[in-house]
């Protein structure tokens, strides 16, 4: 059994009457890495949304159903969600500046899910989060975790973020343009990160963007969207070879050349 899968996912919104997801349809195995990719605008974002159960359900029309492990998260309550978010599934979004409170030591966030989901001491969640910025690469994690997020550069905070989204080890991390604000270099390591995280730790990722070229980096497969609906989708080096849909076609011609021969 997959342990995310999507069914006929529609979400319109009802402020504006966007139909902004229209008959998605998406599984994630256990430990599987997936790309979800399309322009701003294309409705990832919200499929994201609706799964990690961040959309505002108030102001939506959702319809279908979004299976994690068996159980449909639309037909949760939002006691029953928070249960499951952070825990079983992690999110890491594009601006770390918007994920992290400035106000807060970055050890103290990293650790915050801890004291949300299990029975740990204080000096327990302590380790388990020095153990996780280590293991994300921050550099001298006990100052580290003592600093405040201005402190850090912004590849040192998205490393954070991480942390923060795999400390508790989920089965399911959803990265929401992860690497959109970093430069290329720092873009890289944050990808290779991530790729080390799955497989070190049997992590499913699902990857938003509307860089195909950084989700091909990453995913194993992946689903082009447009317009709400998903166009094509197959295995990653094969749509990137040979891409059947003409928007696909679109997106990999925007690639600059020195980033495809970088693949």
């Amino acid at each position: 059994m997959a342990l995310l899968e999507i069914r006929d996912l529609r979400v319109r919104f009802l402020s504006t009457g966007k139909q902004a997801v229209d008959g998605v349809d998406l599984t994630v195995a256990a430990g599987q890495r997936v790309g979800l990719v399309g322009e701003s605008g294309s409705g990832k974002t919200v499929t994201a949304m609706a799964l990690s159960g961040l959309i505002e359900r108030w102001n939506v029309d959702m319809s279908g159903q979004v299976l994690f492990d068996g159980r449909d998260l639309l037909a949760c309550s939002r006691d029953e969600l928070r249960a499951i978010q952070g825990k079983d599934i992690g999110v890491v979004f594009q601006e770390p500046m918007t994920s992290l409170n400035p106000l807060m030591r970055v050890g103290r966030q990293v650790e915050e899910v801890l004291k949300l989901h299990t029975d740990l001491t204080l000096a327990q969640r302590r380790e388990r989060a020095l153990e996780a910025m280590g293991q994300v690469g921050l550099p001298e994690p006990e100052v580290t975790y003592e600093k405040y997020p201005h402190q850090l550069s912004g590849g040192q905070r998205q490393r954070a973020v991480i942390a923060s989204a795999m400390v508790i080890r989920p089965r399911l991390l959803i990265c929401d343009e992860p690497t959109t604000a970093l430069d290329v270099t720092v873009q890289a390591q944050i990808l290779e990160l991530l790729r080390a995280v799955s497989e070190q730790f049997g992590v499913a990722i699902l990857l938003i963007s509307h860089d195909l070229s950084v989700v091909r980096r990453l995913c194993e497969s992946v689903a082009v969207m447009h317009q709400g609906r998903i166009v094509e989708r197959g295995d990653a080096d094969r749509v990137f070879a040979a891409p059947q849909d003409e928007y696909t076609k679109r997106l990999i011609a925007a690639i600059p050349k020195r980033k495809r021969h970088e693949q």
